[in-house]
């Protein structure tokens, strides 16, 4: 028996870097009974048959899963923007961003194509809400020595909307890699996908990252009623504020004496970030007890 981590799943395969090798394995019909599914970033047992295929027998404990895109115990959650085409919108690195925060997953802020755009504006946000925030090019290299120090000695998931440079980067880091990556439609303002499946690679900085496809594989599965119920503490510049507000259960959207709501007024708080904030209390507000017992 050994232990690896699964870098890829595809078509009913599994295959598991042990170490000495990478195995092709099969899964136990068990984890179908049991209603498992083997993820890219677990840990597994597997049993060897030689030829450099196996068996899945376990799954060890995860640190964190994600439903879509399908990965296990990532540490940070690299979200890749721009402020070129396409024009990545807050919104969409804030959904994520506080998925991440659910799951115990730390958040860093990328901005690709900074020989294009300095994306100041989302530059700002993010550095203010005290994310961890970079500006790079793929393109020209400039800022990928800070990037890959961030990535050193940790497993992290890249994603990012269609376009934004996600294989990129990790090309420009990597260069051995040589991932597929896609024109940019001028004319729809967006990429054609090109990761279409999850795959964990190791970095010679010592760090792991997972290539991801965009932000529509973040679909609502991931919008269950435990957001709904923590939603204001996955902000983290909320919280010094959530407990000073003078009624509890406070929504934080427009009640008298919100503390979050007088920090957004005295510019504490991105207003950016606070219309996040409102637009996923509003997709979540629909959500029943019932729901997660039909689970």
């Amino acid at each position: 028996m050994a232990r690896g981590r699964i870098q890829k799943a595809l078509s009913g395969f599994y295959y598991v870097d042990t170490g000495g090798e990478i195995l092709t394995c099969r899964a136990r019909g068990k984890f179908r009974k049991d209603g498992v599914s083997p993820l890219v970033g677990d840990w597994a047992e597997v049993r060897e048959l030689g030829n450099g295929e196996g068996f899945l027998e376990a799954v060890c404990p995860r640190k964190n899963a994600f439903a879509r895109p399908a990965v296990a115990n990532i540490e940070q959650l690299v979200v890749v923007a721009s402020g070129a085409i396409p024009r990545t919108d807050p919104y969409l690195i804030d959904r994520v961003s506080a998925i991440a925060a659910l799951k115990g997953c730390g958040v860093v802020v990328v901005l690709n194509k900074w020989d294009l755009d300095p994306a100041e504006d989302l530059y700002a946000i993010y550095r203010a809400a005290g994310f961890p925030t970079f500006r790079v090019s793929a393109k020209t290299g400039e800022g990928l020595a800070e990037l890959s120090a961030v990535l050193s000695g940790r497993l992290s998931a890249f994603t990012g909307n269609s376009g934004v440079g996600k294989s990129s980067i990790l090309n420009a880091l990597e260069p051995t890699f040589s991932l597929p990556v896609g024109e940019v439609s001028q004319a729809l303002g967006r990429g054609r996908h090109t990761t279409r499946h999850v795959e964990l690679f190791r970095l010679s900085c010592g760090g792991e990252a997972v290539d991801t496809p965009g932000f529509s594989s973040f679909d609502t599965e991931e919008l269950d009623l435990e957001l709904k119920r923590r939603l204001p503490e996955t902000f983290p510049e909320f919280c010094p504020y959530l407990p000073e507000c003078r009624f509890v259960g406070c929504s934080h959207t427009r009640e008298k004496g919100c503390a979050v709501l007088e920090a957004l007024r005295r510019g504490e708080i991105q207003l950016s970030r606070h219309k996040s904030y409102l637009r996923l209390y509003e997709e979540l507000k629909p959500l029943q007890d019932w729901q997660e017992r039909k689970k």
